[in-house]
């Protein structure tokens, strides 16, 4: 397998997903989108899901990103047990990453679990984090940062642009963007001291 092939596959296991990277200007019917899958979630999901919101660039208005929903449901436990059947009744992945079942977020090591659409279905990502776990409280305060900060917002979005349009593959452009995202949120941490900040809950 060439170099492309290999980054392909650790990237996009599933034959549907887009392997190449493209940063649009926001789109305003993200939220709607947003608000469509959540609805789904919370139907099959009930109790479980202590609180769902929309994260990620396309939670923040005026912000370019992949045109692609992220959205996260915060449980008691992370249980693919129990977390895998339940999202397999409405058609979602979960993804066979090694890496989407821990990640680190400020120096701390969490679970989680990341679910893809059914073929043909909205892309997006619906990542599962313990209720105020550090991989979840990082989520939220990306967002409400850059929803907040409009200078912090203007230049992140010109970054990812240039970016997506310098690098072709997924996994080039997230480790390219992983230390640049640690500066950005040594900043929104800052922020969150000085405005006391507590995440908008918006399930």
């Amino acid at each position: 397998m060439d170099v492309r092939g290999s980054i392909m596959s650790r990237v996009v296991p599933f034959p549907d997903e887009p392997a190449d990277v493209t940063v649009v200007d926001y789109q305003p019917q993200w939220p709607d989108e947003y608000n469509q899958i959540a609805a789904r979630l919370r139907d099959v999901l009930g109790e479980a899901a202590i609180r769902i919101d929309h994260v990620g660039s396309t939670s923040v208005p005026g912000l370019a990103a992949k045109n692609c929903i992220d959205v996260q449901v915060q449980v008691a436990l992370v249980d693919e047990s129990t977390i895998v059947p339940l999202m397999e009744s409405i058609g979602f992945r979960c993804r066979p990453e090694p890496w989407n079942r821990s990640e680190t977020s400020s120096g701390v090591t969490s679970s989680k679990l990341v679910f893809a659409p059914a073929i043909g279905s909205r892309l997006c990502n619906v990542h599962f984090r313990q209720y105020g776990g550090a991989n979840a409280r990082f989520a939220l305060l990306f967002r409400d940062y850059l929803r907040a900060d409009d200078v912090a917002r203007i230049a992140w979005a010109e970054f990812k642009q240039s970016l997506a349009r310098s690098v072709a593959y997924l996994a080039s452009y997230g480790q390219i963007k992983a230390p640049a995202t640690e500066i950005l949120m040594r900043a929104a941490e800052q922020w969150a001291v000085k405005t006391r900040w507590v995440a908008e809950d918006t399930s």
